[in-house]
């Protein structure tokens, strides 16, 4: 049985922003924009606002059916936790969809550099979805490459500087 919803989700979003698809939790509210994902866990003690999570910040999103849990990471920094947020939504409604499509088109490109074997490096590219920002280049290592190791940071390098050439960012 469906409940019904609400004609507005109860969280405040940024100024010209509009809330796109929402879904109500447990403990919160969870509700994208065409700029940003908005979480806010009314179990976080001491929070009162939502975080605002831009997409082209969310590093992965995934979806466990069988618990019904979204979970989101935030990209972060090498060697250093990566910002995670849970949430257990029972209707997730058109939420989903938003969340794929948006972080999906916030990724401009993304290259793999092998530097061991089949170990290698990621070189990926990420854009506001307004584009009124600059496109934003990470790096993601994959498990034992060590980004201070001088190899991988000529190959980084190199790979960056191609990257950029190829997508017109010198």
């Amino acid at each position: 049985m469906r409940l019904p919803r609400r004609a507005r989700p109860p969280l405040e979003v940024a100024e010209g922003e509009r809330v796109l698809a929402w879904a109500e939790a447990p403990a919160g509210v969870v509700a994208g924009t065409r700029d940003a994902l908005y979480v806010r866990l009314s179990s976080s003690p001491g929070e009162s606002g939502a975080a605002r999570i831009p997409w082209e910040l969310v590093e992965a999103a995934d979806w466990d059916r069988e618990t019904s849990v979204l979970r989101v990471s935030e990209v972060g920094s090498w060697g250093e936790r990566r910002p995670e947020h849970r949430v257990t939504l029972e209707e997730p409604g058109r939420l989903l969809e938003l969340v794929r499509e948006r972080v999906t088109a916030s990724v401009v490109l993304q290259r793999h550099v092998p530097v061991h074997g089949r170990r290698g490096l990621r070189v990926i590219a990420r854009r506001a979805p307004r584009g009124d920002r600059p496109i934003s280049w990470v790096f993601e290592y994959d498990e034992g490459v060590d980004p201070g190791d001088p190899e991988v940071v000529r190959l980084a390098g190199e790979a960056l500087a191609a990257a950029r050439e190829e997508v017109g960012t010198l």
